[in-house]
């Protein structure tokens, strides 16, 4: 039989060595051999294996964009803790529950102290009359900003604060701290202010160079109305907390679809 040269090679070594790479093989296993760019490819067609489909994501690692399944998104988690935040707070009212001891014990201390005059200012801030103006200025101004999608789910963000307390409020019938009145719970006020000055915030926002500003006064408002509610004794504490719940929801449903929409203009807006 007539020998080989690779039969000849491999008989006189002795297997200590390295094997050798035959010329010409490394080529098509080289980035950028033929055109290819990609590893195991000679030739410049497409790969279309899954892996070599695969996109990056914007950190340049392989994979998909899209969250992994399984792995709740940070603000469906919210929404879910504020949602179970206000069940156990309503709970409580209705049923009698053991949380209203303390919360009384808490506004009895609470009720009276601090400035009248400086208190009675952040009652007031909770005011229709006060917070939905505010809303409508940022309503105006995105309008002439071209805005048409984002105004409206601000002004229905807003028109869903009474059609959901006041229902609520004749649900529970609470009676409030210094009155023998009913229907405290949820605090209108709070969710006045709360969701008037968030949805004017986030309509704002895209137009400042220090977008924290507004979200910051718009959670500073929220929390003077809150206090003043408390140290005035027009509300419970337990009543704030059941309206930022209910108010919280609200804006992050708000966020969502003023998001979505903005993307969807800036996807059709033409590039130069």
């Amino acid at each position: 039989m007539r020998e080989t040269r690779r039969s000849r090679e491999t008989a006189g070594d002795s297997g200590s060595a390295l094997p050798r790479c035959r010329p010409g093989c490394a080529h098509a296993h080289t980035t950028g051999a033929s055109g290819s760019g990609t590893p195991h490819r000679s030739d410049g067609r497409p790969p279309h294996t899954p892996r070599g489909a695969r996109q990056t994501d914007p950190a340049g690692r392989p994979g998909t964009t899209p969250p992994v399944p399984g792995r709740p998104a940070p603000l469906v988690s919210a929404v879910i803790s504020l949602l179970a935040v206000f069940a156990l707070s309503t709970w409580q009212v209705v049923a009698d529950g053991p949380l209203l001891g303390p919360d009384e014990r808490i506004s009895e201390a609470l009720a009276g102290r601090g400035p009248v005059a400086l208190t009675e200012f952040f009652t007031d801030l909770g005011n229709m009359q006060v917070a939905l103006p505010v809303l409508v200025c940022a309503i105006v101004f995105a309008l002439v900003r071209g805005e048409r999608r984002e105004p409206l789910y601000a002004a229905l963000a807003m028109a869903a604060v009474p059609a959901l307390v006041v229902p609520l409020k004749l649900w529970t019938d609470r009676q409030g701290p210094l009155t023998e009145a009913t229907g405290y719970y949820p605090s209108g006020h709070t969710a006045t202010s709360a969701v008037a000055y968030g949805a004017a915030a986030m309509l704002l926002v895209p137009y400042l160079k220090r977008s924290w500003t507004m979200p910051a006064a718009a959670v500073l408002l929220t929390a003077a109305t809150s206090i003043g509610l408390v140290l005035r004794g027009y509300h419970w504490p337990l009543d704030v907390v059941g309206s930022w719940c209910l108010s919280g929801v609200l804006l992050v449903a708000l966020w969502v679809l003023s998001c979505r929409s903005r993307r969807r203009s800036s996807s059709r807006t033409p590039t130069g």
